[in-house]
């Protein structure tokens, strides 16, 4: 599946819009990771536990729009975008989405 965060895919051309596809994944911290976490804000700079857990969020919730979109019949997604939400004290709503299409080469 080609992916662009771009309307257009270069040396395709887009046939047909599907319309939107997205994953969306909600994920909480840990009582350990947020201690662990808390430790390492003590210290300053990269806080390695949250931002691999942005990291396999972003993936986990990539992974889903491409199988949403290809669950449309997509082979292409243009626009792909992230949006990120706190819903509660700890708990993330990470969402993955854009526009599945159908691409044929030029």
């Amino acid at each position: 599946m080609m992916v662009s965060t771009t309307f257009e895919i270069a040396g395709h051309k887009v046939v047909k819009n599907l319309g939107v596809a997205r994953g969306v994944i909600v994920r909480s911290r840990s009582v350990v990771g947020s201690i662990g976490a808390g430790i390492q804000s003590l210290f300053g700079g990269n806080i390695t536990l949250f931002t691999t857990l942005a990291e396999q969020s972003r993936a986990h919730s990539f992974d889903l729009l491409l199988e949403h979109a290809g669950e449309m019949g997509a082979n292409a997604v243009v626009g792909l975008r992230y949006d990120a939400n706190e819903l509660g004290a700890g708990i993330t709503e990470v969402l993955a989405y854009g526009t599945a299409v159908i691409v044929e080469p030029n």
